[in-house]
């Protein structure tokens, strides 16, 4: 083994082995029982039986779940990186982020306004 991208090939090999006889196991193994319900899709609390026959509109708490989602997943991904290099970045970093979280507290507060992380 002169080459050191072999145990690299072999571990990928054995990767798409487990990966694979996972799904044929579960395909041949696992119960077969579909039905209408089931194989119908669900989404946003909405029965979609009703949707095909009127198309109405999706609640407005399901755009706020999705935007509470998206603020904390964007605020997380900006913070942990300055976090990490809090001490090189100096003033100039902390006012960045002061200014990057007061961005995000705008959406947030308008969602709390509007009764986005009530739940009932």
């Amino acid at each position: 083994m002169n080459n050191p991208y072999i145990p690299i090939l072999i571990m990928a090999a054995v990767a798409v082995v487990v990966a694979l006889g996972g799904l044929g196991a579960s395909a041949i193994l696992g119960p077969v029982n579909k039905n209408k319900v089931k194989s119908s899709n669900y989404e946003c609390g909405v029965d979609p039986i009703y949707m095909e026959s009127d198309m109405g509109r999706f609640p407005v708490k399901y755009y706020l779940v999705a935007m509470t989602f998206i603020i904390f997943d964007i605020e997380v991904v900006f913070l942990y990186p300055w976090a990490v290099t809090f001490g090189k970045l100096g003033l100039f970093g902390l006012a960045i982020m002061l200014t990057f979280i007061a961005l995000i507290t705008v959406p947030f507060i308008y969602e709390w306004r509007r009764g986005g992380l009530d739940w009932d």
